[in-house]
């Protein structure tokens, strides 16, 4: 079940600081100047041992020339569609303004496609204001929660709220037993046409127009020996009379996606780069711990050296540092390079990340190595690990056990990482190591 959640609402209420205090991360900037966020932020959101996604869309606003506030309607616009769960936000200090109506007008217009949203009142820090925000019940789009995004006062009891109608959605139904590939990317790199190629079929429209595909869709994959399902994620197929943002779209289905899926088959297009794009999917697909295989497609296009695969590789890994554990497939779709091998690596990074291994032989491979190069003492204070353990979630998580686990740093946790992965192989898959007290 896809679980996103977009905050919508007119510029400068408060939007950025609320995603940073919901994701605990600053990635948004926040700044008093009206429409300062003109793209999209995403984060991951996790509350009570449950999580969702987070999107920071641009303010809406409504009856102006400007070209970018024209886009930042748009973006709100398509976070209404796509999202699961919509957060208006409006600002107690400025009150009630006719934005906030244009707003509401467009959640009320959305009634239709039994969208769920919340009414968020910001910069509520007293009493005196809690009272004010009584005038935002006129917009008739019921109860109202009051927050304050700066101090995070409310926030708990929003988050609360948030899970609540995350949880009463309807999941969506899908056989569990087979492993399910997501290819993903920016549009136009070739997702169809490999899922085409793959099939034997034209199961897909393939165009030269980015982002002919609008919906992800399922489709069994019973060829050479596998039994799997490929997701296509393209972007969007444009609707009459709408002038619609291709890049937007696309990342909103390729969350939903990535999600729902194991695999990631991140696809990229050779003539043009890891670009930032690429490495936007790239870190949403991370912070779900999903298992990831870069595919460079059009490698036929390239004019190639003795070294060139090996520099091209090398410049991705700097980019996706400091993951840099993925295998890397270079492809031609149209001619048909190495297709079978892209889903030999999907498979074998599918079973890297169902890997579990037994805590004895994780301690008898690891523990010598930590005497060796135990943790660096912290204000002379020495730290000891005892045991580890791999914890029962579907994607390698570890417990180290030790006496003083606040006093880990980074490094050491990398140098842990390193070296599971050097021991047991866990190429392609994120590994998370929690550090526990004994």
């Amino acid at each position: 079940m896809s679980r996103i959640v977009a905050i919508v609402g007119r510029p400068n209420v408060g939007k950025s600081t609320l995603f940073n205090r919901l994701t605990g991360h600053r990635d948004a900037i926040e700044d008093p100047t009206s429409g300062v966020t003109r793209d999209r932020h995403y984060g991951r959101v996790e509350w009570n041992g449950e999580w969702f996604t987070l999107v920071d869309t641009g303010g809406y606003v409504h009856g102006t020339d400007d070209i970018f506030e024209g886009e930042i309607r748009k973006q709100v616009q398509f976070a209404i569609e796509e999202a699961d769960l919509i957060l208006f936000l409006v600002d107690i200090e400025e009150g009630l303004t006719p934005y906030d109506e244009a707003v509401a007008d467009m959640l009320r217009r959305n009634r239709d496609k039994a969208k769920k949203y919340i009414m968020v009142a910001n910069k509520v820090d007293n009493h005196e204001r809690a009272a004010q925000a009584a005038e935002f019940y006129s917009l008739g789009l019921g109860d109202l929660h009051t927050v304050s995004a700066i101090s995070g006062a409310g926030t708990g009891d929003l988050l609360d709220d948030v899970i609540k109608n995350l949880t009463e959605k309807k999941d969506e139904h899908y056989d569990e037993s087979l492993p399910r590939i997501a290819v993903v990317g920016r549009p136009n790199v070739g997702k169809s046409s490999l899922i085409n190629t793959l099939l034997g079929e034209e199961r897909q429209i393939v165009t030269e127009i980015a982002g002919t595909t609008r919906d992800a869709i399922d489709m069994r994959y019973t060829r050479f020996g596998y039994d799997l399902l490929l997701v296509d994620t393209a972007g969007l197929r444009k609707k009459a009379k709408v002038h619609e943002d291709v890049e937007f779209y696309s990342v909103m289905r390729t969350v939903k996606a990535i999600e729902r899926c194991e695999v990631c088959l991140i696809l990229i297009d050779a003539t043009q780069g890891f670009e930032q794009q690429d490495m936007s999917i790239f870190s949403v697909a991370v912070n779900n711990n999903k298992g990831i295989v870069v595919v460079v497609n059009k490698w036929d296009l390239m004019d190639k050296q003795t070294n060139t695969v090996d520099y091209y590789s090398e410049m991705i890994r700097t980019k996706m540092e400091p993951f840099r554990d993925v295998p890397i497939v270079f492809t031609s779709v149209n001619e048909k390079q190495r297709l079978i091998k892209v889903l030999e690596t999907a498979m074998m990074v599918y079973n890297n990340r169902k890997k579990h291994i037994p805590t004895s032989k994780l301690n008898e491979a690891l523990l010598p190595i930590i005497e060796m190069h135990p943790p660096p003492a912290f204000k002379g204070k020495y730290i000891r690990i005892k045991y580890i353990t791999q914890l029962p979630v579907p994607y390698p998580t570890f417990a180290v056990f030790c006496n003083l686990p606040q006093y880990i740093q980074e490094q050491y946790k990398r140098f842990l990482e390193n070296k599971l992965r050097e021991k047991f192989d866990f190429t392609g898959t994120p590994v998370e190591i929690f550090f526990r007290k004994k």
